[in-house]
Formats: structure tokens, C-alpha cells, sequence
């Protein structure tokens, strides 16, 4: 194999700079990758905020090699397997109140396609036939399908296909206030009058049309934008009281990062339907599932028993080896105690996140769970760059963190340890002193 294969077209990536200088990773273990060269890699991103539990976990390639000698792939259309009703039941034991069904998917993009679909057709089967306008915010991601992009609220994430998006949706203001917020520990004092933005929206277009609002919980492919105090309390009181459905999208946040299971359980806030992948298996196999309360699904089980009850779904929806992966992954959650460990050392996280500040070029640091970023001040005139450098540099030190826009984000896996989020912050500030 050449130093840099070139069949690949990689996904969000500037591929000719890529080609230049690869980066390839060819194992991990725990906390660490090993690259091509041989060097060890520090994973302060859980991969690509996925793998919670550190990597290669026995007890996953164990349950994954099982399930594929035993039952390696069964359709879900109109027939069953023991597994998928196994991880749903689990999942509702470890979900929100009220949040005791899964429809399973194999991505967030998917589970947030699906999410906005039910929405959608929730409305339509109690006959409310006129809400069909689709709340997102500013900034947001909600991944690459068309219903994502639609409420997502990343400029470049849309632009080529912008006349091509669903037309009925709309987005609330984001929430990023660096003026009075820098340097927020947690979340920020000021914001709570963002979600008053909903009634705008209301206003524009009537509550009587509208189906549901979708927000992430944290936004995290954005730069890591925390929720003011009071906003997503405020956001479900709106929604309860114009009748929309409210969608918290827990790809990132989900199973563990913010010190318990999802993060709705950390904010105190209820959710109509919860999207959540990435961490549910752990990295280890693609999937994702929709979590919804038993009132919405009781809508759809009013026509005559034979009726297909919702024309969706996917050929690997609840995959038995996707199955048997998430089932061993909520096992270590549990046995561990991963989302507690989390939560533990979020301060940890904090203090050295926020260390930072008076670097050259640091603008603001933000942090919730075990989450932190480090804005950098962008180069007047010019596309932001400085993050990727940074990026590049900690890489070569042997730290993997994520650039976004000018943004730095650490995610590391739950299961790290004291000194290796001080092994990260020095490293991170060595980058940052190093970047002009």
C-alpha cells in the first residue's frame, strides 16, 4: 500500500492537503492509537466523540464475534430477532423517563432523519395535518441528510445544496455570545432569553403549523457550544405550551459525556424524542436509534392491526452484530460506572481547559462534562486556519484533538485518567505557543 492511497474520497476532509501529509492510524488500545509510523497517539477526541469506553474492548470484539458466528445478519421487515428487543428494553432501562421505545438506525444522521420523520407523522395521525414546519437552530449539526442539513445550522454544511433543502423549516438564533460569556466555566450566566427566540418563530409562522424543535443538548461540531443557564428549561416550557414536539439530538452527548447517561437526565429537561448513535456501540459498529415515549408511539396504532404502522426503516436497522455490540457496551457503562467517572473529572477537565487562557491567540475556553474547546481569534481576511495547524501540530506530538472552524474540542474517552488530561493540556498549549 502507497504512503497515501488515493481510491479513498475521505469524508470532510481537504483530500490533496491530506495527500501531502497523511495521517493514518493503523491500531488503538485504551487510550491511545498507534500511526502508521509507530508512533503512540493520546485520543483526546473518544475517536470522533464515539468510543466512551477506551479502545478495543475485549468484552466488545468478544460479543461482536459471537453474535457473527451465531446469527450474522437477520432482516427487521416483518420478522425479528431476540437481540434488537434485548438492546431496546436496555436502553429504556438507562433512558429518561417516559423514553421507552426504540426504533433503531445505523447513524445520527439517520436518527435524525428518522426523528423529524416521526415528528412529522406523529402530527399527521392525531390529525393535526397542518404542523408540518420543522424547527432547527444557528450553528447546529444534525448530520448529512437532507432532513439534518434542513434544521442543521452550519453554513458550509448547506451551501451547495441550499435550493435542494426541505422547504419548511426554520432556526432559532444560536447561543453564542463571546462577549459576555468568554471564559464560562460550565454554563454560561447569560442566554436564557435565546429560547424567547422560539416565539419569534411562532409568531412568523403560527404554533398551529409547526411540528417540532430539534437542538443538541451541547452543540458539539460547532465548537462546542454550551446551553445558558435556563435556556433548554425555557425551550420545553415553549414547546409545551404551543404543542410542539421537542427533539434533543444526544449523538455527542449521549451515554456518559456529561456526567450521566444523556445529557436531558443532566439538564433536568424532558424530551419528546432523543436521538442518540456514536457512543451506543462504542465506535465499535455503526449505529443509532430514536428514543420515543409510549404516547407517541400509541399514535400510530390506531388503524386496523395489519396496517403497517410507519413506512420507514432501514436494511440494517437493529443489526444483530450492531446488537450485540451496543448490548456489551452498555454493560461496561454500567459495570464501571463511566457516566459517574465522567462527572468526576469534569473539573479536572475544567481547571486545565481554563489554564489556557492568556495563551496567544485564545479568545475563550468552554467546557461542560467531560468536554472542553479552546476558540482561537481568526486571521483577519483570511479563511480560519489557525485551529488546523494546531491540530497538526498536537498530532505530531503525539495528541489527537478535533479542529473545527478555529475551534479546538477535547472529548477524551470516559476512561481517562488524571494525568492524561494533563498530558493533553500541555500539549495543546505547546501547539497554541507554537501556532502564529
Amino acid at each position: 500500500m502507497s504512503t497515501a492511497p488515493r481510491a479513498f474520497w475521505m469524508p470532510f476532509t481537504a483530500n490533496r492537503q491530506f495527500q501531502g501529509a497523511p495521517r493514518m492510524l493503523v491500531a488503538a488500545e485504551g487510550m491511545y492509537y498507534r500511526s502508521a509510523d509507530g508512533r503512540r497517539i493520546l485520543d483526546g477526541t473518544a475517536g470522533l466523540w464515539c468510543v466512551n469506553a477506551g479502545h478495543a474492548r475485549a468484552e466488545i470484539t468478544a460479543a461482536v464475534h459471537k453474535q457473527l458466528a451465531t446469527l450474522d445478519y437477520a432482516p427487521t421487515f416483518q420478522m425479528g430477532h431476540p437481540l434488537a428487543f434485548e438492546l431496546a428494553e436496555r436502553l429504556a432501562a438507562v433512558a429518561p423517563p417516559g423514553l421507552d421505545r426504540a426504533f433503531f438506525t445505523n447513524s445520527g444522521s439517520e436518527a435524525v432523519d428518522t426523528a423529524l420523520k416521526i415528528a412529522l407523522a406523529y402530527h399527521q395521525r392525531r390529525g393535526d395535518t397542518q404542523r408540518t414546519i420543522l424547527i432547527g437552530r444557528e450553528r447546529a449539526y444534525h448530520g448529512v441528510g437532507f432532513g439534518g442539513m434542513s434544521v442543521g445550522g452550519i453554513a458550509k454544511n448547506r451551501e451547495i445544496w441550499q435550493r435542494s433543502l426541505l422547504p419548511g423549516t426554520d432556526h432559532l438564533r444560536h447561543t453564542h455570545d463571546l462577549a459576555r460569556n468568554a471564559f464560562a466555566r460550565g454554563q454560561p450566566a447569560h442566554g436564557v432569553e435565546f429560547a424567547d427566540d422560539l416565539e419569534r418563530l411562532i409568531a412568523k409562522h403560527g404554533a398551529e403549523r409547526i411540528a417540532a424543535v430539534i437542538v443538541e443538548p451541547v452543540a458539539g461540531s460547532t465548537g462546542v457550544l454550551v446551553p445558558p443557564k435556563g435556556y433548554l428549561e425555557r425551550l420545553r416550557v415553549l414547546c409545551d405550551r404551543h404543542g410542539l414536539l421537542l427533539i434533543l439530538d444526544e449523538v455527542i452527548t449521549g451515554f456518559g459525556r456529561t456526567g450521566q447517561t444523556f445529557a436531558a437526565q443532566t439538564f433536568g429537561v424532558r424530551a419528546d424524542l432523543l436521538t442518540c448513535a456514536k457512543g451506543i456501540t462504542n465506535g465499535a459498529v455503526p449505529m443509532g436509534a430514536v428514543l420515543l415515549g409510549t404516547p407517541i408511539l400509541d399514535a400510530f396504532m390506531q388503524g386496523p392491526p395489519a396496517e403497517i404502522d410507519l413506512f420507514h426503516g432501514y436494511t440494517y436497522s437493529g443489526h444483530p452484530v450492531a446488537c450485540a455490540a451496543a448490548l456489551a457496551t452498555l454493560e461496561i457503562y454500567e459495570r464501571e460506572a463511566l457516566p459517574q467517572r465522567a462527572a468526576r473529572l469534569a473539573p479536572r477537565l475544567e481547571d486545565a481547559a481554563h489554564g489556557l487562557r492568556g495563551l496567544p491567540g485564545v479568545i475563550d475556553v468552554r467546557n461542560f462534562g467531560l468536554v472542553a474547546a479552546v476558540e482561537l481569534a481568526d486571521e483577519p481576511g483570511r479563511a480560519p486556519t489557525r485551529a488546523y495547524e494546531v491540530f497538526r501540530r498536537c498530532f505530531e506530538q503525539g495528541l489527537l484533538v478535533r479542529a473545527t472552524g478555529n475551534v479546538i474540542a477535547l472529548s477524551p474517552p470516559l476512561i481517562v485518567e488524571d494525568g492524561q488530561i494533563a498530558t493533553m493540556l500541555t500539549m495543546l498549549a505547546a501547539a497554541i505557543r507554537a501556532t502564529p
